[in-house]
């Protein structure tokens, strides 16, 4: 018989995993410890620590830890919305991180649904667990694994089927953290409790390590109850953890505003013109100016926002396309290049009722307007923003903003007779459509505990007020003086209190998005 030679099967690449066995894990905070040494890791935040959860109802309680840190994602958010691949993916799967090219926008941090991401308190960048990638490169293995002394902690090659980390996995019953957000961890735990690995299955009325806290912090959902009152054996308290601020601040609230009034002008300026209304030049003065200053100062607000202000043209000069932070830069630019047109034309007495430049500045300020659905869609770890009617719900805002300031300018600047009442329906309609998709977050269920819980912080809990008074006096009321379209003072007033209560709802809806604790 004659044996055919067979060229060597190629062997696929490294593919870095980890595997924690809860079973064994004894939560001696040894990993923990050591990570904060090998990386130099100052007090107030962690790259690793050990959670721990008390489970039942005395005599019938356990103590449950959970090993938490970066999950190292086969698909990453925090690196898709990275605006300048401060975050990185490398070649062997390993998450890692450039603290030199971060600005510091905090997206990475709105983005994983682990919450094991941190801003450093003294270099200002963004940092996370690593897979201690120097030592890997080295030969050796990570730092929490060295020091482990029940080995819980195993690294390997996930590609390799004779890893141990593979062999873990094949003879074991594993799970990962959040399946369902579609990130594919690399990171697997072993005898995981149900109550760690989902954190709304805790109450949070807890201790915590020494951390980022913030007193008033809002909590999970408190422990079930039997009828009769008493707490379910299922009960489950957080006992040990790191609390977390919320990345985005107000800041971030007050920008979604600004940009709402910067995009609704022109869209006002673009229906009057499609619809035949023949504007001076005083009004593509004024639509440039206010429309310009509002554009400018939603870019200082981000530019604040950042912990590197300084590196905020890097946004510019090394942009990465995935994120819409970095697309949202190059819109936000379109769209004032377009104002500079309009002001210098009508400076010159240019009649600026321009069909060309009435399409491009309709196309701009709408995705100006509604870019940041599609920012906030990229943050998985928020599940209140998966929504996918915000596009048009931030769209409607900014019909909304620019129908309220053309009014207030008609007071000023007379608009042609035929134009107040387009801009009169465009409130009205604006009105409707964002009171209509304000109240259906009350009647479309939310389809995770994480925005069940996100939304009763918003209706009942710490945001309640600036969300009702963005529904009630900034939705319900302006609506009804809308309709009053022959007493010209009260759709003036409609508007005035519908951008007040825009404001307030906008700053409940964010920060109600960042209530949820993630890990």
């Amino acid at each position: 018989m004659i044996e055919l030679e067979t060229a060597p099967r190629e062997r696929p690449p490294v593919k870095w995993g980890k595997v924690f066995n809860q079973d064994a894990c004894i939560g001696c905070h040894a990993c923990s410890t050591a990570c904060k040494s090998e990386h130099l890791v100052p007090l107030g935040v962690n790259r690793t620590y050990v959670k721990q959860v008390e489970v039942g109802i005395y005599p019938e309680v356990s103590r449950e830890f959970q090993i938490t840190r970066c999950n190292q994602c086969e698909d990453p958010p925090c690196v898709a919305i990275c605006p300048v691949s401060a975050m990185f993916q490398r070649p062997d799967g390993i998450v890692d991180f450039d603290r030199e090219v971060c600005i510091g926008c905090k997206a990475c941090m709105a983005a994983c649904p682990y919450d094991a991401i941190y801003i450093h308190p003294d270099i200002h960048s963004a940092e996370k667990c690593n897979f201690c990638a120097h030592r890997i490169d080295q030969g050796l293995e990570p730092a929490c694994v060295a020091v482990c002394p029940v080995e819980a902690i195993v690294v390997g090659d996930l590609n390799d089927p004779e890893s141990e980390v593979s062999q873990l996995i094949a003879r074991n019953k594993v799970d990962v953290r959040k399946p369902e957000k579609g990130t594919n961890p690399k990171v697997f735990y072993v005898g995981a409790s149900d109550y760690t690995l989902n954190p709304t299955k805790s109450s949070y009325e807890s201790m915590h390590v020494y951390a980022e806290q913030k007193e008033g912090y809002p909590v999970g959902r408190k422990p079930q109850k039997e009828e009769g009152g008493s707490r379910s054996v299922a009960a489950a308290r957080l006992a040990y953890d790191v609390n977390h601020h919320s990345p985005w601040h107000w800041e971030v609230s007050l920008y979604t505003w600004t940009k709402s009034i910067a995009a609704g002008v022109f869209i006002l300026f673009a229906i009057l013109t499609f619809a035949g209304q023949n504007l001076s030049p005083a009004w593509g003065i004024a639509n440039a100016v206010v429309g310009g200053a509002f554009l400018g100062l939603t870019g200082l607000l981000l530019i604040a926002d950042l912990e590197h202000p300084g590196r905020f043209l890097r946004l510019f000069t090394r942009p990465q396309w995935r994120s819409w932070l970095a697309r949202g830069a190059m819109i936000i630019s379109g769209y004032s290049i377009v104002l500079l047109i309009q002001f210098v034309l009508s400076l010159e007495g240019v009649t600026t009722t321009n069909t060309v430049l009435s399409v491009f500045g309709l196309v701009l300020g709408a995705f100006t307007a509604m870019y940041t659905a599609f920012l906030f869609a990229q943050a998985k770890g928020r599940d209140l923003w998966q929504n996918p009617s915000l596009p048009l719900h931030l769209l409607s805002q900014a019909g909304l903003s620019g129908a309220a300031v053309y009014l207030l300018l008609n007071l000023f600047l007379p608009l042609p007779e035929g134009a107040v009442p387009l801009v009169q329906i465009t409130l009205i309609v604006s009105l409707g459509l964002h009171l209509a998709l304000v109240l259906s977050e009350w009647v479309i269920p939310h389809t995770s505990e994480g925005a069940k819980i996100a939304a009763e912080h918003m209706f009942r809990g710490r945001y309640k007020g600036y969300y009702w008074t963005g529904v009630i006096l900034g939705a319900v009321i302006p609506f009804i003086l809308s309709w009053f379209t022959g007493i010209p003072a009260l759709p003036v007033l409609a508007g005035v209190l519908g951008l007040i209560g825009l404001l307030a709802y906008e700053h409940a809806y964010v920060q109600a998005g960042q209530s949820v604790p993630l890990s």
